[in-house]
């Protein structure tokens, strides 16, 4: 059940039940159902970022798209400054979006190869702002300069980049609507740990400078201790422990978060080179 206990948040999850049909195995078997989620509920309060952990399975990726009304829950409501994400009409969903944003694991395959970065940058801009060309180019090198990149990369394309420059751009194309939340899925997962620590450290000057919140999708603990206020551990599809980052960790009260604790480097010294 939800968290009657604290206030209303800038997201709200309350029950969220998910389940998918696997590929039939054959012509003599039923289709088989996975429970990704089994009533999920989380509140985010605006100012204090999320971490969700749990291994690969445990239901972290399906929540953020439920997050993102990328998907719609079986059951459960999700709620964004009040507003039920599935209740909004297609349009106003659109408009809605300007507020939050998704930067998705692979700095690869999320960028479309045909567009140049201006265009990559200020795609979020086409459902909510009549720009011109002009204003657009202006807005995408105010967002590439805001994550560490120069104005003059404008009109390369993502091959040109390395995985952490395409991590920043779609980290440029996320913050472009100036958004209230960051729906981050395993945004570092896929870069060196030198790469990790540049991107992390940007995305807490970020949460620092600009006020975004994020909802940090990770199975590592280690990363998610540095960028979130909150932590919640995810197994089997339930939340199995939830609190503040420093309590979860100095005292962890569940089987699976010491799991997950005793598989990270040490915490104090940190393998990252974080602020």
């Amino acid at each position: 059940m939800a968290d009657i206990s604290k206030p209303p948040g800038l997201l709200e999850m309350t029950d969220l039940t998910r389940s998918y049909t696997l590929p039939r195995e054959s012509l003599f078997k039923p289709q088989r159902a996975v429970q990704a989620l089994r009533g999920v509920s989380l509140n985010i309060q605006a100012g204090r970022s999320m971490g969700i952990v749990g291994e690969s399975g445990s239901g972290k990726s399906t929540l953020a798209r439920l997050a993102m009304a990328l998907e719609r829950p079986d059951s459960g409501t999700v709620r964004f400054e009040g507003r039920d994400l599935n209740a909004l009409s297609a349009s106003d969903l659109r408009v809605a979006r300007r507020d939050f944003q998704m930067i998705f694991q692979d700095p690869y395959g999320s960028l479309d190869p045909r567009l140049t970065v201006w265009r990559t940058v200020t795609e979020p801009l086409s459902a909510t702002e009549r720009l011109t060309q002009a204003q657009q180019r202006e807005r995408a090198a105010t967002a590439l300069e805001s994550v560490g990149l120069r104005a003059d990369m404008l009109d390369l394309y993502p091959h040109q980049f390395s995985g952490g420059q395409r991590q920043r751009i779609a980290i440029a194309r996320a913050i472009v609507t100036q958004p209230k939340l960051i729906v981050a899925d395993e945004a570092v997962s896929a870069l060196d740990v030198s790469v990790q620590a540049q991107v992390l450290n940007l995305m807490a000057d970020l949460r620092d400078q600009q006020g975004v919140t994020f909802l940090f999708i990770s199975h590592d603990l280690a990363v998610v201790s540095h960028l979130c206020a909150d932590v919640a551990v995810m197994k089997d599809g339930l939340i199995v422990e939830q609190g503040p980052v420093r309590q979860v960790l100095s005292e962890p009260k569940h089987q699976y978060t010491q799991t997950l604790l005793e598989s990270v480097p040490d915490l104090s010294t940190g393998e990252f080179a974080l602020r």
